[in-house]
């Protein structure tokens, strides 16, 4: 899996101009199912993110979680972030196909929500508007091949 984590102040995305999901303080993580994702890489993925202190503390160091700081996410799907970029035209062949990669995006939601996060989210393959104001900004990568 691979996911892009942006600490925001808010963020919603809308399809169809209707919100479908928004959040006050917390992480917009834009997230991509590979073809060898399990169910145990979603767990994993979402533990590591959840437990990621990227918040700033009373003396502005990054030392407090999502929990700590009563944050809240928005999980957007993103096949893109598999594309393959070697020449102009990407190609994204190496994304799992929906009938793999839903199970596992709505897997890490779950994940996420287990541990107390209130979860928004956008719709698998619909054309999203996402909207974010970036606190930082702070933008962590995260991939579970490497």
């Amino acid at each position: 899996m691979r996911a892009v984590v942006t600490r925001v102040k808010s963020a919603s995305v809308e399809i169809d101009g209707k919100v479908n999901g928004q959040i006050g303080r917390g992480y917009l993580i834009l997230l991509g199912v590979g073809p060898n994702d399990t169910g145990e890489t979603a767990v994993k993925l979402a533990d590591k993110i959840c437990n990621l202190r990227i918040f700033e503390d009373e003396n502005g160091k990054m030392n407090r979680s999502l929990e700590q700081v009563d944050g809240s996410i928005l999980a957007v799907s993103q096949f893109t972030l598999y594309a393959d970029t070697s020449s102009r035209r990407p190609g994204f062949t190496g994304a799992a196909k929906p009938d793999m990669a839903i199970p596992l995006y709505e897997e890490f939601m779950a994940r996420c929500r287990e541990r107390g996060f209130t979860v928004e989210h956008g719709e698998f393959g619909a054309d999203m508007q996402v909207f974010s104001q970036n606190d930082g900004p702070v933008t962590i990568l995260f991939d579970t091949e490497k």
